[in-house]
């Protein structure tokens, strides 16, 4: 086993930047690759290539350690070990695309015919089962000239992170998933992530196709846990004295539930749960497996927009002016794929309410979606003028701040839809009502104003 392996990234977007900073930040001498100018630049000039906490902190502390080309040559023959993270979108029948995954492997096999010596060549970006031992190991071995064995590794490597939160997460995984062609690769990928995380996560090792399994798997398990916690909130809508923070923190007491994602709120967006849930039911459907459970997970969260518009439709009718805060389809990331922001604004604006939008960082991404149908504010306060009805769509911290609600012109009333209850209404001004989804009719509710009430 090589001892301090160097390290080649393919691919220096959201996932793999972070990746190639964190490695060179714990002595990995490492060289990215992307086909973009701007990140292959950004890289070499110490900046971070795309926005995500912590990247440029990160990037400051291996600057010595840390380089990008756009040479397939000089990242393989300059390193030992070389990760793949590039996009494989879904296509027409809901499956991933392994189109940029193959490019990248017949580059890496092209490169490897004129290197001597060992290579090891790692998966990361998400595929469907059966893809590594197949269609990409295949690839791999006629580009290269090589059988997977004794001097070509390969492996199906995939993280378990979300945007937002990618460094920490890749700092400290919950565990790491290793598919792996051989007993000595599996054990160098094992030895990389064993001094690459500050935690001691549980590494699991396995062949190709359980590795992709596990995976989607794991994804998709999630999902449903988030469909069953918003189905769970609305039927605390419709309940006397039901409140869902109280029922969901004790049912995820039960260690065989668990907390984690067990908070009815809105649906699940960005790059991942949505595709891999959809992924999972189009795998079971062409292997001729039931997979109902998948099915009706993403038609609970389809029906969250619905449940968002009949919540504003309660309070004010087409012609009004509506203000949606929250257009990333999570705080801390500017990513607005799959945004149930960007999905509700777009939906009230063909109902015919005038819409108002802001987010902190996803301006610019949701007026590529929005285009003119919306008005774009400035911030917060802005996005709030001459407002009947705001709705809290992504749980930024901004948005639970006094000073936003504490003060609205007289005779001015608002009312706030807050699916997430992040907002408590002592601190809100006498004309501002609440409503927080997920929270049964009560007497002396004080500013809460509850759904069930008002759809009456």
């Amino acid at each position: 086993m090589i001892s301090q392996p160097r390290i080649s990234v393919i691919g220096l977007g959201k996932l793999g930047a972070p990746m190639a900073a964190v490695l060179a930040s714990k002595g990995f001498a490492v060289i990215g690759l992307d086909m973009n100018d701007k990140f292959v630049a950004a890289i070499n000039n110490g900046v971070a290539p795309v926005q995500e906490p912590q990247l440029q902190e990160f990037i400051d502390k291996s600057r010595s350690r840390l380089r990008a080309t756009h040479s397939f040559e000089e990242a393989v023959h300059n390193s030992d070990v070389t990760f793949i993270i590039v996009p494989t979108p879904s296509d027409k029948e809901r499956v991933f695309s392994n189109k940029y995954v193959v490019a990248a492997i017949r580059s890496i096999g092209q490169a490897l015919r004129g290197k001597n010596g060992a290579h090891v060549v790692v998966v990361t970006s998400t595929v469907m089962p059966g893809s590594t031992g197949g269609e990409i190991q295949r690839e791999l071995e006629e580009a290269s000239g090589r059988k997977v064995g004794d001097e070509l590794g390969l492996a199906y490597n995939p993280e378990f992170i979300a945007l937002g939160s990618v460094v920490r997460d890749m700092l400290r995984p919950d565990f790491i998933l290793i598919g792996e062609s051989d007993e000595a690769t599996g054990a160098l990928l094992e030895n990389i992530y064993k001094r690459s995380c500050d935690n001691d996560p549980v590494i699991r090792r396995m062949n190709f196709v359980n590795a992709e399994l596990t995976k989607i798997s794991v994804n998709t398990y999630v999902t449903t846990k988030i469909s069953y916690a918003n189905m769970l909130a609305e039927m605390c809508d419709h309940l006397a004295g039901a409140d869902v923070e109280v029922v969901s923190a004790a049912v995820g007491s039960d260690t065989r539930v668990g907390s984690k994602y067990i908070k009815g709120a809105i649906g699940y967006g960005g790059p991942c749960f949505p595709r891999d849930n959809k992924a999972f039911a189009a795998l079971g459907r062409k292997l001729g497996v039931r997979c109902d459970l998948a099915e009706a997970t993403d038609a609970i969260n389809d029906h969250q927009i619905e449940r968002l518009i009949g919540a504003v439709q309660a309070h004010a009718a087409p012609g009004a002016k509506v203000a949606v805060l929250g257009l990333s389809y999570k705080p801390q990331t500017q990513v607005v794929e799959e945004s149930q922001g960007v999905a509700l604004a777009g939906k009230l604006s063909e109902e015919g309410y005038v819409v108002s939008v802001y987010d902190p960082l996803a301006m610019g991404g949701a007026e590529t979606m929005l285009s003119d149908r919306v008005i774009f504010a400035n911030d917060a306060f802005d996005a709030l003028q001459d407002v009947q009805v705001a709705v809290v769509t992504t749980p930024w911290p901004q948005f639970a701040e006094t000073r936003l609600w504490a003060r609205r012109q007289a005779g001015s009333k608002l009312v706030v839809i807050d699916p997430w209850r992040v907002l408590e209404p002592t601190e809100l001004a006498a004309n501002v009502s609440l409503v927080r989804m997920g929270y049964g009719s009560r007497p002396n509710s004080g500013g809460v104003v509850n759904l069930r009430r008002a759809l009456a």
